[in-house]
């Protein structure tokens, strides 16, 4: 049997982690597109920070896949994929054939399509390159830009801060994680970040980038007015690379949709991380949850099953926890209902004293969603309520008492 593994991230690593585990003896290739040792992705922000090595990042040694006899094809990437006869193509013109497939390929950064956007000194925020390329132009910039106002946006502006840059931050929306946090959250990380030096543009956007000698130099608004910088970080969000991925061989929506067994539509072919949708435990359906711990599990599952250890793997949540400042912020599952849908209600509590803000998102009869803004203590039980999908005994604003932590929680809920 030969195992073919497609990336080099957390949900590949695990998946090889847990063939090798079950399997000593079978054929087993990974091709990753970076030549860095497996890293934590999650950490680049520290790096740019300077809280951070390279080293520290490392989550497995130098020596990781010839310590497991796996052929690793490093610094190359996967740009054709044949189904019959199964085998893929690389950039260095190899060809590599498999019997079971994992795409664990990741993602990539969405870059803005506007003039100027090719100059030096504008950079993602995804990848070890990506933070030292960051690192070394804040070393002799003046100022910094940083456009998109989503968890990297966010990460980069306070790490950039963190070196003693001035930021401005660019956001469509009126504050930053807007797609997780509900207004008066959203409010509260605003003025954090305010208060910490970065200056937030609130409800604009950047139609140009203008240069000197093929440098950024400056940011041009969608009102005209233009911001210098001489570093600018864009953090717009990203898509799957998966480019090599025929949709019409393979069933696809926003990434790869995989069923419970991360199985594509392919028999033998296999999806985890950033790349595949996977049926969301919050709202239904299916979605991309490009979230690194359920990346790391999808990975343990799909390696599970490509061995034909038949295990399910129930679904995902989307999730994040940051610290801005003085802010601790935990957020899952739905926290804003889509309009016209019924069946949601929503508790609320706000403590401008303590700086302390709880939102509860419930859909029927159980928890779908929460926002935590500071006393996050309980926040991993909430994200288990959500995670199993069980119905609530208890009415939701004595379940909201509870994840203040006021009083304890019931033996039954």
């Amino acid at each position: 049997m030969k195992h073919l593994v497609i990336g080099g991230g957390i949900a590949g690593i695990v998946a090889l982690e847990t063939i090798r585990r079950h399997d000593s003896r079978a054929a087993v290739t990974v091709v990753a597109a970076e030549d860095h040792p497996p890293y934590s992705r999650p950490m680049t922000s520290a790096l740019v920070a300077g809280t951070a090595s390279p080293a520290r990042m490392c989550l497995r040694p130098e020596t990781f896949f010839a310590d497991l006899g796996i052929t690793a094809v490093i610094g190359d990437r996967v740009v054709a994929l044949d189904i019959e006869p199964r085998a893929v193509h690389t950039a260095a013109g190899r060809r590599i054939s498999f019997d079971r497939l994992l795409i664990a390929a990741g993602a990539e950064a969405r870059l803005p399509d506007v003039p100027g956007a090719d100059l030096d000194g504008i950079f993602p925020l995804r990848t070890i390159a990506d933070a030292e390329g960051i690192v070394r132009v804040a070393a002799t910039a003046s100022r910094a830009v940083v456009v998109g106002g989503g968890l990297v946006g966010c990460k980069a502006a306070l790490a950039l801060r963190h070196r003693g840059l001035p930021v401005t931050m660019v956001i469509t929306s009126s504050w930053p994680l807007s797609q997780q946090l509900d207004d008066a959250a959203g409010m509260m990380l605003r003025a954090e970040m305010e208060e910490s030096g970065i200056t937030v543009l609130p409800g604009r956007s950047v139609a140009a980038f203008r240069g000197n000698g093929g440098r950024v130099t400056a940011a041009v608004l969608d009102d005209g007015r233009e911001l210098a910088a001489e570093l600018a970080v864009v953090g717009k969000g990203v898509v799957p690379a998966a480019d090599f991925v025929s949709r019409k061989h393979i069933r696809t929506g926003t990434g790869i949709r995989v069923s419970e067994y991360l199985e594509t539509s392919v028999p033998g072919i296999f999806a985890a991380g950033d790349v595949a949708e996977t049926f969301d435990l919050a709202g239904g359906g299916w979605r991309l949850n490009a979230i690194w711990p359920e990346a790391a599990e999808q990975g343990r599952a799909a390696g599970e099953n490509m061995l034909g250890r038949r295990t399910a793997y129930p679904g995902s949540l989307a999730r994040n926890v940051i610290r801005a400042g003085r802010l601790d912020l935990a957020t899952a599952g739905v926290t804003v209902p889509p309009k016209g849908e019924t069946g949601f209600t929503v508790v609320d509590h706000l403590d401008h004293r303590r700086g302390c803000r709880r939102r509860l998102v419930f859909h029927d009869d159980r928890l779908a969603g929460m926002v935590l803004v500071n006393r996050i203590a309980e926040a991993g039980r909430l994200m288990q309520l959500i995670r199993t999908r069980r119905p609530l005994t208890l009415p939701p604003d004595l379940l909201l008492e509870i994840s203040l932590g006021d009083c304890g929680w019931p033996i039954c809920i």
